[in-house]
């Protein structure tokens, strides 16, 4: 912001060291008060009692490139970004298909990170989703297509309605952004798409039912949550009575095993997927589900099995009291139809 005082038909300009270059200003003028000429001064006066009004003009940072007369660099890429839906529930997943194609002399002396950020209908930041691409920047070529996809969950945030998706990229050691082509909605953060964001009742309810330990929470984090299997959890829903998606996150952060796990889902009692989770990695599976699979009574099951579990209290080097049998480590559950 900057601040341009006016007094006595004197401007005088100050500028606010929290300005940033490349930002459009507005202008607004307001009274804050009154001040007497001083003793002998040359400014024309009436009394040395006249009252002087004294202005300050604020400018407000808008982000206009180019307003303080500076070359802005050129483009090194153009962004673009598509979700598979136009709306979505809070907690819900969205899939991310992010493209962006290299300008052509672009070059990078560093790996960049992506810069996602998800704001409401006021520009107001709610979440982000910043990364490094899979391939990165310093491996870019000129004219290149760098496509790539990325699951997001909607966190559980007091918002519904509009959101708008905003990208950019910048160095991880100096923050500085990069110059890219496309909308510029201030400090080299672009807009690449919209959202509407739905009250998290719109998501089907899934009931943890059987084998299911109580859900726990991150010690830092409270937007992360998970709840322990145990050699089977049972997961019952309202049957969507058509093809549909269930998304399961899940590791096994506790060493016990040198081996991987044995996992099987199934659904309403039928086998669906298998797969090994190797210890102490998250995986995150999305099982495709047609309408014939989940049938046609009002209620479905899903179950999550291991081939072994184990008790934290029975092995030494884990260091542990839990007397809990444990299977696997599940962060989110979600049945997604359509």
């Amino acid at each position: 912001m900057q601040q341009l005082n006016y007094h006595a038909g004197a401007l005088r300009l100050a500028a606010d060291p929290r300005s940033r270059p490349g930002v459009r200003t507005r202008f607004t003028l307001t009274q804050v008060g009154f001040r007497t000429p001083e003793p002998g001064s040359s400014m024309p006066s009436l009394s040395s009692r006249v009252l002087r009004p004294v202005f300050v003009l604020t400018a407000v940072a808008l982000g206009l490139a180019g307003c303080r007369g500076r070359t802005a660099a050129p483009p090194v890429a153009t962004p673009a970004l598509t979700i598979d839906r136009t709306s979505a529930a809070l907690g819900s997943p969205i899939e991310l298909h992010y493209h962006f194609t290299v300008a052509p002399g672009a070059r990078f002396d560093q790996n960049y990170r992506v810069m996602v950020h998800f704001v409401n209908a006021d520009e107001e930041l709610m979440w982000t989703d910043d990364h490094f691409p899979p391939v990165p920047t310093t491996q870019w070529k000129p004219g290149q297509q760098i496509d790539y996809r990325r699951t997001l969950f909607l966190p559980v945030y007091p918002y519904v309605g509009e959101a708008y998706v905003e990208v950019g990229l910048y160095s991880p050691t100096t923050q500085k952004r990069l110059t890219l082509k496309g909308e510029d909605i201030g400090q080299r953060a672009y807009r690449v798409a919209r959202l509407d964001i739905l009250p998290q009742t719109a998501n089907l309810p899934l009931q943890y039912t059987d084998g299911w330990h109580q859900a726990e929470l991150a010690q830092h984090d409270p937007n992360t949550q998970w709840r322990w299997t145990m050699k089977s959890g049972t997961i019952t829903f309202p049957n969507p009575k058509r093809d549909s998606t269930f998304y399961l996150q899940l590791d096994n952060p506790s060493g016990a095993f040198d081996q991987p796990q044995h996992v099987t889902v199934s659904v309403n009692g039928q086998s669906v997927l298998q797969f090994d989770l190797p210890p102490k990695q998250e995986l995150l599976q999305k099982i495709p589900l047609t309408a014939a699979q989940l049938g046609t009574a009002g209620t479905g099951t899903i179950t999550i099995a291991v081939d072994k579990t184990f008790i934290p209290a029975d092995i030494p080097a884990l260091h542990s009291t839990d007397p809990r049998e444990l299977g696997v480590r599940v962060f989110r559950a979600f049945l997604l139809p359509g």
